[in-house]
C-alpha cells in the first residue's frame, strides 16, 4: 500500500467531520431528526403534509453546497473509475442495504453511534465489513 501524500489532506479531512458531526448534533438538539439521507429522501417518496419542506431544504443544501464551492474558485475533485452500469447497480445495492439495515452510513455511522446505539454499530460495523470484503475481491481476486 502507498499513500499519495499530494492527495492527503488530513487537516481538511478533520475539518469536515468536525462539521458533519456538529450539523448532525445542531440537527438533532434542534430539530429532533437524524440527519440521515435515506431517511430524509425516503420521507420525500412518501410525503407527510407539514413534513416536506425541511426535507427538500435538506437536500438542497447537499446539492448546493459544493455548487458553490465550484461557483467560489474552490476545486471539486472526483474521479470515478467505474462505468455508469457499475454506478447504477451499485446505487440500487446502496438504497437495498438502506432499507434492510434501516438506515444509511450517515444515519448509523454519524449519527446512531454518537448516541451509542447498538443497533446502529451492528449496522456499521456490518456495512463497514461488506466494504471491506468488496474491495478485496474487486481488487485482489477479480484484479479490477
Amino acid at each position: 500500500m502507498t499513500i499519495d501524500w499530494n492527495a492527503f489532506t488530513p487537516w481538511a479531512a478533520l475539518a469536515g467531520g468536525v462539521l458533519i458531526g456538529l450539523g448532525a448534533a445542531i440537527f438533532v438538539l434542534l430539530g429532533g431528526r437524524i440527519a440521515g439521507i435515506s431517511g430524509v429522501l425516503g420521507g420525500l417518496l412518501k410525503p407527510v403534509r407539514g413534513d416536506i419542506a425541511w426535507r427538500l431544504a435538506f437536500l438542497a443544501g447537499l446539492i448546493a453546497a459544493p455548487v458553490l464551492l465550484a461557483l467560489s474558485g474552490g476545486q471539486v475533485q472526483a474521479h470515478i473509475d467505474a462505468d455508469w452500469s457499475a454506478l447504477i447497480v451499485a446505487g440500487l445495492l446502496v438504497g437495498i442495504g438502506t432499507r434492510y439495515g434501516s438506515g444509511c452510513t450517515s444515519g448509523h455511522g454519524v449519527c446512531g453511534l454518537s448516541r451509542l446505539s447498538p443497533r446502529s454499530l451492528v449496522a456499521t460495523l456490518s456495512f463497514m465489513a461488506a466494504g471491506f470484503a468488496t474491495v478485496y475481491v474487486i481488487r485482489h481476486l477479480m484484479a479490477i
